[in-house]
């Protein structure tokens, strides 16, 4: 999943810079007045400018301009209201900045005091409030909702009382997702010891009733046995390096270890080979193989030629891996042919072998005498298997025959998120080494029938790890037209984890794209790629499998359903019953606890929950598919939680691909978690269902 509602700082400058740009909102009918704005010399007032984008809003922070109140994203531009004087708003606006609202003047202050006095006061509630300590250092955080709830503008203060007496204070802003208010909160906030009384007042008057906070996670994992085996992580892992470690734990394990292969192949480490004929910055098509470029067509050349003769028609020629077209000419003898008619030539004369289209730009001009072009599939993987994929799965248990509970753990949806399957491994490793010496772990393989896939995106992977990092979607391009040019190949691909089918785009549901170029591009239809196909197939096919994990990267987030939900109005799926909302909570405690027994990483609160509430509408979603339409108690993690500098006072993330040494951590703190899930199936919570 991987990006979301995540702020990386407590400061004020951070905070504002991250609800601007994560809370978009409607522009006021007052930032439309036309009537221009000036002031008299050394006059003050409060304005709202639209800035041209945000990196204006940067700058005005970098020179510690006088920012008033949150900013807003609106369609194009930001809205900042910053306190300014003549000179400044001379400069502001030199600089591009639109006065779009004179706010408040000096003389009127006395007035605006006055207004704010006989304003109601509102409501304040606190939805969360928690404390836990981290490596030595004490930690709360907070949610508090307000009942004005249509007032932007409303600012929220917490004010925190420990058991010595030390108080302490810190604001909150305000949250909103797709244009509804959910409530105020900020980062855990560093406390010089445990809280005993938080309260909160809003600047309209209100004020909370004072509470005590609760500790979290609030349970004890069971301590490891003296010679547990773990640590089993030594390098990052690619597809090529995970099959070999399947095939060595079924090896080495045969009365313990299935080995599955998922019915659906994926299309490999592979793509069309692709080529300009010509120049893009003048004048250029592109042709594209029809066939892989490792299936004949690496290294097929395409030119065009001058016939060297008036009133010659368009022609084509393919010998010995070698495309000639030959362009028309006038009676003049003079090229005729555009890059339009030469790129629907190509496709037409040769639809088996080749399809052109037209470079962006070069839309109508005349086609130059070009080449000769080398056709190539641009992979840079030269030691990857290029031919289809077949996925596979372990299935780890004494008995594996469906009569035991089923747990299923899969990893890697997203290729660019090279951790996750570092955890599911580490989890196989522990449940198979310690079965012989370990009793807790015995009974567990014992009674619980237990399914992991490790890479559910292979081929995504292999581009991430050769060709491009940040790749998060698989290699099936199904653009068409100008999108297939090369200079997107980064960006094609379906995102595996928008391609199911609950709750998904083609339901009308949001945090999808049916742009091919979307990091969040959905596919062509439900269950369109085979990646998410085989997730579905497998857990299809075992009827007993109750609980399942989806293990992504980065972030620090504990969830489950509802994962999406429609705009406008915030409609999400069907929210569980009471029964299973507690049992979602309480087994999210265990895990959490579980986690953090390794080096002391505690998932906040306010990052535990459904997927909708807690991270952002993810149509389409794995967990949603499995939970509402095969009945599994389907939870996500997102590895990787953000770090306290103590140094900077700061939470730091750690990105898709850290250093190994935290890819390692991250391994063994979650394997832990995925085995206290397994706890939770052996004692068979999965009967609310």
């Amino acid at each position: 999943m991987s990006s979301g509602h995540r702020w990386s700082a407590t400061v004020a400058t951070a905070v504002l810079a991250a609800a601007m740009l994560t809370v978009p909102l409607a522009t006021p009918a007052a930032a439309r007045a036309e009537a221009p704005i000036a002031l008299s010399a050394g006059e003050r007032a409060l304005i709202r400018f639209q800035l041209p984008d945000e990196a204006a809003f940067d700058r005005l922070l970098a020179r510690g301009a006088d920012v008033a109140a949150r900013p807003r994203l609106t369609a194009g531009s930001v809205l900042a209201d910053v306190v300014v004087d003549d000179r400044e708003l001379a400069a502001l606006t030199a600089e591009g900045a639109k006065p779009v609202q004179l706010i408040q003047q000096e003389s009127s202050a006395t007035r605006s005091r006055a207004a704010v006095r006989t304003m109601a006061a509102d409501t304040l509630q606190f939805l969360q409030a928690y404390w836990w300590t981290s490596n030595g250092r004490t930690f709360l955080q907070t949610q508090v909702a307000t009942t004005a709830t249509d007032d932007p503008d409303v600012e929220i203060t917490v004010t925190w009382t420990t058991a010595d007496g030390t108080t302490g204070t810190y604001p909150l802003v305000r949250f909103e997702d797709a244009d509804e208010y959910q409530y105020h909160y900020a980062l855990p906030q560093p406390l010089p010891g445990q809280p005993v009384s938080v309260k909160a007042v809003s600047s309209l008057g209100g004020a909370s009733r004072a509470i005590t906070p609760q500790s979290w996670p609030g349970v004890t994992p069971p301590a490891l046995p003296s010679g547990y085996q773990k640590d089993f992580i030594d390098a990052y892992m690619t597809p090529t390096d995970i099959s070999a470690r399947i095939k060595r734990l079924a090896r080495q394990y045969p009365q313990l270890v299935d080995v599955i292969n998922l019915p659906n192949k994926t299309q490999g480490y592979r793509r069309t080979a692709v080529a300009y004929l010509g120049d893009p910055a003048t004048a250029a098509i592109v042709v594209e193989s029809v066939k892989f470029g490792d299936q004949g067509m690496n290294g097929v050349q395409v030119r065009t030629v001058n016939p060297g003769a008036a009133n010659r028609p368009l022609s084509a020629a393919y010998r010995d891996r070698v495309l000639t077209v030959r362009l028309a000419t006038d009676a003049a003898g003079a090229v005729i042919s555009t890059t339009d008619q030469v790129a629907a030539f190509i496709s037409a004369r040769y639809p088996q072998r080749f399809r052109a289209f037209v470079e962006q730009g070069s839309a109508g001009l005349v086609m130059p005498v070009a080449g000769p072009a080398r056709l190539d599939d641009g992979l840079a993987g030269a030691e990857v298997p290029k031919k289809p994929w077949t996925v596979q799965a372990l299935r780890i248990g004494k008995v594996r025959d469906g009569s035991k509970p089923g747990v299923l753990a899969y990893s890697q949806e997203h290729a660019r998120e090279w951790a996750t399957p570092l955890v599911t491994l580490e989890f196989a490793e522990r449940l198979l080494a310690n079965y012989a010496t370990d009793p807790a772990t015995r009974s567990l393989v014992d009674e619980v029938d237990v399914f992991i896939i490790p890479t559910v995106n292979p081929d995504g992977a292999n581009y991430s790890f050769n060709d491009f990092n940040f790749q998060r979607k698989n290699l099936v391009n199904h653009c068409t037209g100008a999108a297939r040019d090369p200079v997107n190949r980064n960006s094609w691909g379906v995102d595996v984890n928008r391609n199911y089918a609950v709750g998904s785009y083609f339901d009308g549901y949001f945090g999808a794209s049916q742009n091919c170029l979307s990091g969040t591009y959905a596919g062509t239809a439900e269950l369109s790629e085979n990646e998410s196909r085989n997730v579905i197939a497998l857990a299809s096919a075992n009827k007993n499998i109750k609980f399942s994990m989806n293990v992504h990267s980065y972030g620090g987030y504990f969830m489950w359903s509802p994962g999406a939900y429609k705009v406008p109005g915030r409609i999400t799926l069907p929210r569980p019953s009471i029964d299973e909302s507690k049992f979602f909570l309480d087994s999210a405690r265990r895990i959490v606890s579980a986690i953090s027994a390794e080096r002391g990483t505690v998932t906040w609160p306010a990052y535990t929950g459904p997927v909708a509430d807690v991270l952002y509408s993810a149509a389409g979603n794995s967990a949603d598919h499995l939970y509402y339409d095969l009945g599994i108690t389907a939870w996500n993690f997102e590895v990787g939680n953000d770090r306290w500098n103590e140094a900077t006072q700061q939470w730091e993330g750690v990105g898709f691909q850290p250093p190994f040494d935290e890819a390692h951590a991250e391994s063994q703190e979650y394997a832990s978690g995925l085995l206290e899930l397994v706890r939770i199936a052996k004692e068979g919570g999965a009967d609310l269902r």
